[in-house]
């Protein structure tokens, strides 16, 4: 993996020392994604950069990368995998091809040569990547269907701006730390998720996932080159339970191709424990040891209490898998006082306020990893294809005409200023970004009521939930330079998956019943059985007074940016009040992890980033 930014402009020449400073800041700020080299390609009207992480290729593979067509030149800067080079390069092979190394780079970038745009098409993998046509002086970029690699883009007059990270777009001289009212709606009635393309600070986006970007002197143009489809499902019950034990072998195998140390996340969870399980069965077959690794906190066993989000601890069952495939395991402990400290390293990694210590806990895990292991498999997305989460089952959620992970509550908003309130509207502003999204929902004509929620439903989940934690994966893994792969996002698998009707996926009544089915054989009955326990969190309760009495301190200090945009008596009362009381909220104010604490340390985490990032309201 890696970080790419670039320059695009029409009236001023890129190739001044000026503009080589500029695009050098932005890779600079960008050299978490890629430790290994860097380099930057400029010319009159473009200059493009990049920081690279070697997992493929480490002679072949440098970038910016230039192949010509005739007279022609074409320039690549990318971010990402493709799992599907070999049939590509196959393909370009046949059409008259050659080829100088075996990095996927060199077979995108001969797949735009040959495809041009209809390239994006054919790609399987994660990606963001911008081609330049010297010829045509036309910059084209594309970003992976779910959006797992980032991209984010502004216009500041004739400049066209793009990095990978917003630090990066906010290190160019161009570009002010600006948030109007509609950005601090996506902070504080939205967050930590955000709407689909919307980049927080004023005027910049975010390329949407499965979206391609097209610009040149005469303007430019945005498209989506994929999207789900609704249709009728044909396949019964056996058919496709076996095409689904397909397609999650296949995305498997293609992600475990690796020139670096490969790992798995395993959690002891059905996701994580198939993901083990089968690319265990790979390694044992070559005569090697497949790496392992899991998170867990300080005192965790002491302080557990299952409750409906986590029914019970996952150690026992990382154990039990782990034995059973033979995979060299390790348990990375994180202690409060890390946690704490990571909630500011981890809104670093976001350039914005994300989901606190849970955030924090997978930077700090992931930077253990990285000692050992420079690519690692995760278990994202399965409970947003095959229906994991409470929501698909309850049927009181299901019947709320909101988000389902983040609840109407009366007093959700209290905690703002009165005068920011009136301004935000917050919950008209929650309400508006859900009704777009429910207008987009593909729908299947004549589709029963209560099938056709449950389609809304997965469709927030994906276009949400699931770009959410994809976005929290690829930021606190690539700030320590890690590379994680998400093979449930593959979009085969969720192509198929979209269409397959609840009474399949809910199996037995189960959640990813259909999952469960079809792993019959691969995993242990009991841990195809285990009840769903989510991401886990800290139970200390030293954590909890922690994010309390810091912020309690911000609100004592009068210099706290914090203090423009809350209600400061209602918060101090409300953290009195907690501290009087044993344990805490666990009613989730997002999701299923992140409740009162978490909600704390947000807040601390917003009051660092308007610090930090010397956040301008406007």
């Amino acid at each position: 993996m890696c970080g790419i930014a670039g320059w695009f402009d029409s009236e001023r020449d890129l190739r001044s020392k000026s503009a080589s400073v500029e695009l050098e800041k932005m890779v600079n700020h960008l050299s978490h994604r890629g430790p290994d080299a860097s380099a930057q390609w400029q010319s009159q009207a473009v200059a493009l950069g990049h920081s690279r992480l070697i997992v493929v290729d480490p002679a072949g593979g440098a970038q910016p990368m230039i192949r010509c067509q005739g007279n022609n030149k074409f320039v690549i800067v990318y971010n990402g995998e493709l799992y599907n080079t070999p049939e590509l390069r196959q393909d370009l092979v046949d059409a008259g091809y050659t080829f100088q190394s075996h990095s996927d780079t060199e077979v995108l970038l001969n797949a735009f040569i040959h495809w041009r745009q209809g390239a994006v098409e054919r790609l399987n993998g994660i990606y963001a990547f911008a081609v330049w046509d010297v010829e045509k002086q036309s910059l084209f970029m594309a970003r992976d269907r779910f959006g797992v690699k980032p991209l984010f883009y502004t216009q500041r007059g004739s400049a066209f701006l793009f990095a990978s990270e917003l630090k990066a777009l906010l290190a160019h001289e161009l570009i002010e730390p600006e948030v109007d009212v509609e950005g601090l709606a996506e902070i504080f009635a939205l967050g930590p998720a955000r709407t689909p393309g919307h980049g927080v600070f004023r005027d910049i986006k975010e390329l949407k996932p499965g979206h391609a970007l097209e610009i040149n002197g005469q303007g430019k143009r945005i498209w989506p080159y994929w999207q789900l489809v609704s249709k009728e499902h044909e396949e019964d019950l056996e058919q496709t339970t076996s095409m689904v034990r397909e397609l999650l072998e296949d995305a498997v195998t293609r992600q475990l191709v690796a020139d670096v140390p490969i790992c798995t996340f395993l959690s002891g969870g059905l996701d994580s424990s198939a993901l083990t399980a089968l690319a265990a069965q790979k390694y044992n077959l070559e005569g090697e040891k497949l790496r392992s690794f899991s998170v867990d906190y300080q005192d965790n066993e002491r302080y557990f209490k299952a409750g409906d989000f986590q029914p019970d601890a996952d150690r026992p069952w990382i154990e039990r898998v782990s034995k059973h495939y033979g995979t060299d395991h390790r348990y990375v402990v994180i202690n409060t006082e890390q946690l704490i400290e990571s909630l500011y390293e981890a809104m670093r990694g976001r350039d914005l306020p994300g989901m606190a210590d849970v955030d924090g806990s997978l930077l700090l895990f992931c930077k253990e990893v990285k000692k050992e292991a420079t690519v690692a498999l995760s278990g994202e997305c399965a409970d947003e294809v095959f229906g994991g989460y409470p929501w698909f089952h309850r049927q009181e959620i299901l019947e709320k005409d909101q988000f389902p992970w983040s609840p109407l509550q009366a007093d959700r908003f209290t905690f703002l200023s009165p005068q920011l309130r009136h301004e935000m509207k917050p919950e008209e502003y929650l309400s508006r970004r859900y009704r777009e999204s429910i207008e987009e929902v593909p729908r299947l004509p004549g589709e029963e009521s209560i099938e056709a929620r449950r389609r809304e439903i997965f469709y927030l989940n994906i276009q949400w939930f699931m770009a959410n934690l994809l976005d929290r994966k690829d930021r606190m893994s690539m700030a320590t330079g890690l590379e994680v792969r998400v093979p449930f996002c593959d979009h085969r698998l969720v192509e198929y998956a979209w269409n397959i009707p609840w009474s399949m996926k809910a199996w037995k009544g189960r959640e990813k019943g259909l999952l469960r089915r079809a792993l019959q054989g691969l995993l242990p009955d009991d841990v195809i059985e285990r009840k769903k326990s989510p991401y886990p969190k800290t139970h200390h309760p030293v954590y909890r007074q922690t994010v309390i009495r810091q912020l309690q301190e911000v609100l004592h200090d009068s210099n706290s940016p914090l203090l423009a945009l809350v209600d400061r008596n209602y918060l101090l009362s409300l953290l009195e009040r907690e501290k009087q009381v044993e344990g805490t909220m666990e009613r989730p104010w997002f999701g299923q992890l992140m409740t009162r604490p978490q909600f704390f340390a947000y807040l601390l985490q917003v009051n660092m980033w308007l610090q930090e990032y010397k956040v301008k309201i406007c």
